[in-house]
């Protein structure tokens, strides 16, 4: 995948730290790297960055299609369910593909975009929560996402890109994919609230929180040295450690 700038948009506003670590960051044996962020967050844009910057092995998922899609978007409430799981089998597989990987190459580092814990932790608990999945199928679900989970290498880091819901309509709005114009308010607004909670109570490992409206490593040079430092601690073991505790 070809790395691209981001369209030109706001400029970005600095007030407080733009990456918070937490106190168990690694030091330079991170080999799975997980991005996690809302959509219009930044993770493929900083998946790329990754694999260009630190020559990092981007794992991007099998382009697989749903065959419940067109029928969930006909009738959510029927096939919630029957999408969901289809959803969860496709990531656990990846999930095992990407953990055979990281066990054939112990010298290579890997990043995902998107993990398995978004698709349960946010997307199938917002349509939970919407009233779209109903009780008895969401904890179906969730039962068989916890023994997935559990069963799972975990990532050795976890790059939570945070952006605010007015920052999120507005790239949504930039560019301009018509699935996602078409996406209701009151649905970003409960992805937002449902990613806040989800790192809130993450405790599968270390993370690192980077504030994409406050960092523009693409058009700000100090801004980009300030990103890579903090990464080249974490992957390489080199760099400064004085960055604030999220």
């Amino acid at each position: 995948m070809a790395l691209q700038a981001p369209k030109k948009g706001t400029p970005i506003k600095r007030s407080g730290p733009a990456i918070a670590a937490s106190p168990t960051l690694p030091a330079g044996n991170a080999r799975f790297v997980a991005i996690a962020g809302n959509i219009g967050a930044g993770k493929s844009t900083l998946t790329g960055f990754l694999e260009k910057r630190f020559a990092i092995k981007p794992f991007y998922e099998p382009n697989d299609a749903n065959p419940y899609l067109k029928d969930f978007y006909g009738d959510m409430k029927r096939y919630a369910f029957h999408s969901q799981m289809y959803f969860l089998s496709a990531k656990f597989r990846a999930h095992l593909d990407l953990a055979r990987l990281i066990a054939a190459e112990p010298g290579s580092v890997f990043v995902q975009d998107r993990t398995i814990y978004e698709d349960a932790e946010i997307f199938a608990r917002t349509l939970h929560t919407l009233g779209v999945l109903s009780e008895r199928d969401y904890a179906t679900y969730s039962g068989m996402y916890a023994a997935i989970r559990d069963s799972l290498p975990r990532p050795d880091l976890l790059i939570y890109l945070r952006c605010s819901l007015p920052g999120i309509k507005r790239r949504i709005r930039q560019r301009g994919r018509p699935e996602e114009q078409a996406m209701k308010p009151r649905y970003l607004s409960a992805l937002h609230a449902a990613y806040e909670d989800w790192f809130a109570r993450y405790d599968l490992g270390p993370t690192l929180v980077i504030e994409t409206e406050k960092l523009d490593y693409w058009e700000n040079l100090v801004d980009r040295v300030e990103l890579v430092t903090a990464l080249e601690g974490v992957l390489t073991g080199r760099g400064a450690w004085a960055i604030p505790q999220a």
